[in-house]
């Protein structure tokens, strides 16, 4: 079995974080869904997805550094079973296990390899972890949901994405890595997590930000207008002379904080927009309005260079 380090272009110095992107790199490049197919690609995926689960768990990735298990976790033969005669007493060209001369016949050595062999089949051991990246639509990591996801070895997991749930943040689903041996426990499933950024909304923290478009008449004279937010639908009331760049806040209709279980608050900018298509009455108005009135918007600002 190929070296998990060398298979992920890793040094034996690499950081657990090193570990996970460098898995992440190449678990994009050979997914079984961008090969359709192709044995040779998902049986890279699979050396990569067992490399990568090795190198981040501690425990393991110490003791095969150490000799002690090979790439697959399994538990390693003795080393230096057999020992040069020049190593042994009185010249004698094997010798036991544990170091004393043996000149007798080879069936008391391979009764002994056999014990060995016995003894290690028998240990239970636990499965390894698996660690795989899904990306989850922004409502559903504010919202929170449960769902069925395909992973990137085709594995399909039952996931409940808890409401407020971050970027970057990572779910932990006890017993879904790989089954153990001989009937320890399985191994977990990690799964690091990236929301989906969202068409209107932005978050802040556990607030919402928000940019809604209003029109002339609705700055100039104010009025009720409805407004989305994370949780559906709202009405909120446009002061009159409201500008563009005017924030109102909507309280407590932000993300719920996993801790406290408090809301954060949605905020609203206004911006005023003419309508898409011209309109002679407006024209006319406009015209009007600025025979009498003479502002400069722009007065401070080309004041200032």
């Amino acid at each position: 079995m190929d070296n998990p380090y060398e298979l992920l272009g890793l040094k034996p110095s690499a950081s657990v974080e090193d570990v996970r992107k460098a898995y992440r790199k190449l678990a994009k490049k050979c997914h079984p869904d961008l090969h359709p197919g192709d044995a040779e690609a998902e049986a890279r995926f699979k050396a990569i997805s067992q490399a990568q689960a090795l190198l981040s768990d501690p425990e393991k990735r110490a003791r095969f550094d150490a000799g002690e298990i090979d790439a697959a976790g399994n538990e390693r033969a003795p080393e230096h079973f057999y020992h040069p005669h020049a190593d042994s007493e009185d010249g004698v060209r094997y010798a036991r296990y544990d170091g004393s001369a043996h000149p007798d016949s080879m069936s008391d050595i391979f009764a002994e390899l056999f014990r060995n062999q016995q003894d290690r089949a028998h240990v239970k051991m636990r499965g390894h972890d698996i660690h795989y990246s899904i990306d989850i639509p922004f409502l559903e990591a504010v919202r929170g949901t449960k769902k069925r996801a395909t992973m990137a070895d085709g594995k399909q997991l039952d996931i409940t994405i808890p409401e407020g749930l971050q970027s970057g943040q990572s779910l932990r689903l006890r017993g879904k890595g790989t089954p153990g041996l001989e009937g320890g426990p399985p191994g977990d499933a990690y799964i690091d997590v990236r929301v989906s950024p969202h068409k209107f909304f932005t978050r802040r923290g556990n607030d919402i930000h928000v940019t809604v478009p209003v029109t002339i008449s609705e700055a100039v004279l104010g009025g009720k207008i409805k407004v989305p937010t994370i949780n559906g639908t709202v009405e909120m009331t446009v002061p009159k002379h409201a500008n563009t760049g005017t924030v109102l806040r909507l309280k407590e209709r932000g993300v719920k904080d996993r801790k406290s279980g408090k809301r954060g608050h949605q905020h609203v900018r206004l911006e005023v927009v003419l309508p898409e298509k011209p309109d002679e009455a407006l024209d006319t108005f406009a015209a009007s309005w600025a025979e009498t009135h003479k502002d400069d918007p722009r007065h401070a600002m080309l004041g200032a260079i």
